[in-house]
């Protein structure tokens, strides 16, 4: 894990808005950048692209309460 400098973080479309149980990502060519919206200043994890593609396309294919 890497201390957070400043990227433009995302949050998903279906993050509630309650703030609870979310977390941003950055895009920062050729990786993912991955932390926790409820503490921006702790470490963050780096991600490869491709690992990324394959998360999303599991989360994608599995219906909601399945993990």
């Amino acid at each position: 894990m890497t201390k957070a400098p400043t990227h433009e973080w995302f949050k998903s479309s279906y993050s509630g808005g309650s703030g609870t149980e979310c977390v941003e990502a950055a895009v920062v060519q050729p990786e993912i950048l991955v932390r926790d919206s409820k503490a921006p200043e702790r470490p963050y994890l780096v991600i490869s692209a491709g690992a990324w593609c394959n998360f999303l396309s599991v989360v994608r294919r599995t219906p909601p309460g399945h993990f």
